[in-house]
């Protein structure tokens, strides 16, 4: 029988999803994941604070995690759409909303949702 909040639920799924992409980005090393968990951290006293809120972690902790890997290694996911120019991530939106998907904000394209960058990177071929 499983006993887990709906919180925990979503935060479970939350944490899949963004390690889905991870993995078929190749980034999911410890220390990533160490970021993806301080990340659900987080975002379990933020969503304790706003009930709400617990339809938007996906895209939340996706954001998070994103923004950290920023700030130590760069950016990701790169964007692969754009063949010309400087490489830029993807961005997540809505920024705060249910069933978040990558974009890339330059071509005005949805390229997967939130957990599915796998096909996107040709991951699992």
């Amino acid at each position: 029988m499983d006993h887990a909040t709906p919180l925990e639920q979503a935060l479970h799924v939350a944490r899949a999803l963004v390690l889905a992409d991870l993995a078929a980005g190749e980034v999911a090393d410890a220390d990533v994941v160490s970021l993806v968990e301080d990340s659900v951290t987080h975002r379990r006293w933020w969503v304790e604070q706003w009930p709400e809120g617990v339809d938007y972690l996906s895209g939340l902790v996706a954001q998070d995690v994103q923004d950290a890997l920023l700030e130590k290694y760069g950016r990701w996911p790169l964007c692969p759409v754009c063949s010309q120019g400087d490489p830029h991530a993807l961005d997540v939106e809505p920024e705060l909303g249910p069933d978040p998907h990558w974009v890339c904000g330059k071509a005005g394209v949805k390229v997967a949702a939130v957990g599915a960058l796998g096909p996107v990177f040709g991951a699992g071929r």
